[in-house]
């Protein structure tokens, strides 16, 4: 199977893939297989990031982290559409997150 990857797919191509794998998800976690609905949400956030436009995020911004309630992350510099800084929690740890993960406060 030739499957392109999300950076080679269209707008419609990857809302069409993030419906199918939110499907997936949710029989998985019916099912309770946890760990493959660990990765369906994953591959829902990577595929949700290129439809965004990482020049919309900028260094020194801080962003709410989605599904992290009162977390906060500060960007550091763009790399794709990954967001590297840290959580203002803990300031001395660098880690990337994807764009979609990101809320504007």
């Amino acid at each position: 199977m030739n499957q392109k990857r999300y950076s080679e797919m269209t707008e419609y191509e990857l809302k069409t893939e993030i419906g199918l794998l939110k499907e997936k998800a949710r029989k998985a976690e019916q099912l309770g297989i946890i760990n493959e609905f660990a990765v369906l949400e994953r591959k829902i956030t990577m595929a949700k990031s290129y439809l965004l436009n990482p020049d919309d995020y900028k260094s020194g911004e801080v962003y709410e982290i989605e599904g992290d309630p009162g977390e906060s992350f500060k960007i550091d510099y763009m790399n794709g559409i990954f967001a590297w800084g840290n959580r203002l929690s803990t300031p001395g740890v660098e880690e990337a997150l994807p764009i979609s993960m990101l809320v504007k406060k």
